[in-house]
């Protein structure tokens, strides 16, 4: 994983609470055996209409926003199936931080595990964000060391993470990652083992 810390991106407002992650990454997509090439399938049903064709009213299919790497949402943020391949599909399309008052509880910890930093938020403050988000392009910086989200128009939020999951993506680990911190332990409990 790539580390994070801080992003300075224009964010994609996503107006629209209970984002499920069938809505994410609908089921049909799901025939990759890869952790990549989902991005191109990310909101599929809302981004183009029956026949293909990019539904020029949603607000990923707008230019302003193409270069987004922030995505801020409402309530409840990837609900439904406990599906690994929405948060895949988010990362893949580019977005490294999601926005939100609230999250699914299993697409929240799925986030941390794949390098997406999801940043919970009051609704007053994501309703503020995607008000102005959506009347033109604002970029933002988040800065995970310290914890903040500033705005172009003055205004600056605190965010609140666990410090182990604020390490991980720090410095970039996956669990795979964080276990061979302990390599040298590992490897001398097994040669001890070994010798009875």
């Amino acid at each position: 994983m790539e580390p994070i810390n801080i992003v300075n991106s224009i964010y994609a407002p996503l107006d629209r609470k209970n984002v499920d992650t069938d809505q994410i990454i609908s089921k049909e997509f799901l025939k990759r055996i890869e952790r990549t090439g989902f991005g191109q399938y990310v909101f599929y049903h809302w981004r183009f209409d029956k026949d293909g064709k990019p539904n020029e009213d949603f607000v990923l299919n707008k230019p302003e926003y193409n270069s987004a790497e922030i995505l801020v949402a409402q309530d409840n943020f990837g609900c439904g199936s406990s599906r690994e391949h929405a948060p895949w599909a988010i990362l893949d399309y580019g977005f490294r931080v999601v926005i939100a008052p609230s999250f699914a509880d299993i697409f929240h910890n799925n986030c941390f595990k794949n390098g997406i930093l999801p940043i919970k938020l009051t609704e007053a403050e994501c309703d503020e964000l995607l008000e102005k988000g959506l009347e033109k392009a604002q970029a933002i910086e988040v800065n995970l060391e310290q914890q903040t989200v500033t705005t172009g128009y003055g205004k600056t939020y605190s965010f609140t993470i666990d410090p182990y999951y604020k390490q991980m993506l720090l410095n970039g680990w996956d669990e795979i990652s964080l276990t061979f911190q302990y390599e040298d332990q590992i490897a001398a409990y097994e040669k001890k083992r070994i010798a009875y």
